[in-house]
């Protein structure tokens, strides 16, 4: 991957972390999975997914492996960002109402301008992406969706 622009209000990457995975997918699975991809853990600022998956343990194990929220997002508006997915997927699409969930989510947090760096990475269960926002994340914070939730992992033991 490649280094991601400091973000000039904190001096550090405004990276996302998308996740998809299939009902039940072991938590370890997962977390790995995220752990092949990421390659400056501090650099993570969320992780996002689609709002039906919010319950998962494996999506809340990977938001507490890296003590950031989980912020979850519709069908509807994870969809909406179909044209600037590298991998939509027919496949995703019939079983979600979404073209992609992880680069989906990971750009919907990351906002209008933000980027892949990471595109679909798949293990047997689950997918990972990654999006770096171009924007203030607490300038994102005050323009977030209202079909999104945040869910705070650090509160989690």
């Amino acid at each position: 991957m490649r280094a991601a622009a400091p973000s000039p209000d904190t001096g550090r990457p405004r990276l996302v972390l998308g996740l998809g995975c299939e009902r039940g997918t072991a938590p370890e699975e997962l977390v790995a999975l995220a752990l092949s991809v990421v390659d400056r853990p501090d650099d993570i600022a969320f992780v996002a997914t689609l709002d039906v998956r919010a319950g998962e343990p494996a999506m809340q194990a990977v938001a507490r492996h890296y003590g950031v929220p989980l912020v979850t997002f519709t069908a509807a508006r994870l969809e909406a960002e179909t044209p600037r997915l590298a991998n939509p997927s027919d496949i995703v699409f019939a079983n979600t109402g979404c073209h992609g969930v992880a680069e989906a989510a990971a750009l919907a947090q990351a906002g209008e301008k933000a980027r892949l760096v990471r595109g679909k990475t798949k293990s047997a269960h689950a997918t990972v992406a990654i999006a770096e926002s171009s924007q203030s994340f607490a300038a994102l914070s005050s323009q977030t969706d209202s079909a999104s939730s945040h869910i705070d992992s650090r509160e989690r033991v």
